[in-house]
């Protein structure tokens, strides 16, 4: 079993930047990429942000490629989401997930996380 903990929403005003973090714990799994999501009210969950364990390649939904930064750190078995220049319609909760291998199977799946609220408001 894997568990993901987001940390680091809130309430921001516009302009403002946040970085989001997520720690993946639990015994013997293996991590192949992981990624941030977001979701508004009333709206799907949309892909923000992937980044691949092993070569660091990111991937960014274009409208936060100039704004947000995806990042790990593989000891710490940890990504995070720098956001920067945060607008009101950056405003959701912000999921991570993971893709990996857990035990018994190690077959891959993905593994989310509770979620974190962004709140961008002045």
């Amino acid at each position: 079993q894997v568990h993901l903990v987001e940390s680091g929403g809130g309430l921001v005003q516009p302009g403002g930047s946040l970085r989001l973090s997520c720690e993946a714990s639990g015994s013997m799994f293996s991590i192949n990429g992981m990624g941030w999501y977001r979701q508004a009210p009333g709206n799907e969950r949309d892909l923000v942000a992937t980044i691949v364990w092993g070569s660091g390649t990111t991937y960014y939904a274009d409208s936060m490629k100039d704004r947000f930064t995806i990042s790990k750190d593989n000891a710490k078995n940890t990504v995070y989401l720098e956001m920067n220049s945060l607008k009101p319609e950056d405003t959701a909760v912000y999921y991570c997930k993971m893709v990996g291998r857990i035990p018994p199977q190690f077959t891959l799946s993905d593994h989310w996380g509770q979620g974190t609220q962004v709140t961008v408001s002045s």
